[in-house]
C-alpha cells in the first residue's frame, strides 16, 4: 500500500491561512510547523526577556527589540520568533525580509522543543545569526547557541551577551527572568 505525498507548503499559502486566537504557522523547506497558542509562564518569559533587552539595546542605540517578527530565508523557509533583536538599518526598511537579527531567542513549549532546538536552531546557524537563546522556563537554563557551535553554551546562573558597537555586554540574572509571578 502506497502513502501519501506529504504537502509542500509554500510562503503565501502559509500567509493565507486563517488567525484562530494564537496558533503559529511557520515554514521550514516547505513544512508546516504548527504550534498552538502559548501557556501564559511562556508568555511571561518573553516579556521579561523583552523588557531587560530592550532597556540595553535602546541605550547602546543598536536597534529595537521585538515581540515576534518574520523571519524569512528564501521562499520555503519563514520562522517567527518569539524574540527578535534588529539592527537600525533593518528597521528602517520597514520590512521583514532581508532582515539580519542581533538576536533570536525562543522560549521553549512542549509542541516547540524539537523545532527550536532543532530545525530552528540549524536555520539560525546556518544564517549566520550572530546569537540564538532557547530559553528553557521549566528548567530555568539558556542554552546559548553561536554560529557553528556544535554544542551550545548552557546557562543557569546569568545571560552576557556583547554585540557588536555596545560598550558593555548585556547581562541578565537567570533569577531575576524565572522568578515566580
Amino acid at each position: 500500500m502506497g502513502m501519501a505525498a506529504p504537502i509542500y507548503y509554500t510562503l503565501e499559502q502559509v500567509r493565507a491561512m486563517p488567525s484562530d486566537g494564537g496558533t503559529r504557522y511557520e515554514l521550514a523547506y516547505g513544512e508546516l510547523l504548527v504550534t498552538p497558542a502559548p501557556s501564559v509562564w511562556h508568555e511571561v518569559l518573553i516579556a521579561r526577556l523583552r523588557d531587560a533587552l530592550s532597556d540595553y539595546v535602546r541605550s547602546h542605540s543598536l536597534g529595537m527589540v521585538f515581540g515576534r517578527g518574520e523571519l524569512e530565508y528564501g521562499t520555503e523557509t519563514h520562522f517567527e520568533p518569539d524574540v527578535l533583536v534588529l539592527a537600525l538599518d533593518d528597521i528602517r526598511r520597514f520590512v521583514w525580509a532581508g532582515s539580519s537579527p542581533l538576536l533570536v531567542a525562543e522560549v521553549l513549549s512542549p509542541s516547540s522543543a524539537r523545532f527550536d532546538r532543532f530545525t530552528k536552531r540549524v536555520e539560525y546557524q546556518r544564517q549566520g545569526v550572530p546569537a540564538y537563546w532557547i530559553v528553557d522556563g521549566e528548567n530555568r537554563r539558556v542554552e546559548v547557541w553561536l554560529p557553528g557551535a556544535e554544542v551550545p553554551v548552557i546557562e543557569s546562573g546569568a545571560l552576557e551577551w556583547h554585540p557588536a558597537g555596545a560598550s558593555r555586554p548585556f547581562h541578565l540574572e537567570l533569577a531575576d527572568l524565572f522568578r515566580p509571578v
